[in-house]
């Protein structure tokens, strides 16, 4: 179901207001982000994000409600995907 409105903090300080269910990647687009990818399958990691203290591969998940309805984002950093 796509009726729950989250608000989402990201990294930038911008926030957003997304639907349960939407993409991490087209979410993160509109607040001026790039989420970096690798495999696009959930292997690598490239593409792990935290949120609310819990890590995510945003390759293979959506954006999820949670309780409070809103998501604070940090991009995890991993030395072998470093520009």
């Amino acid at each position: 179901m796509k009726n729950s409105k989250i608000k989402i903090i990201w990294p930038n300080n911008i926030e957003t207001c997304v639907s349960d269910g939407d993409d991490w990647f087209s979410s993160a687009e509109k607040a001026g982000l790039e989420i970096p990818t690798g495999c696009l399958t959930g292997s690598c990691g490239a593409c792990e994000i935290d949120v609310n203290g819990e890590t995510v591969r945003a390759c293979i998940s959506n954006i999820k409600s949670k309780k409070n309805s809103q998501l604070n984002i940090s991009l995890t950093t991993d030395p072998f995907w470093a520009d």
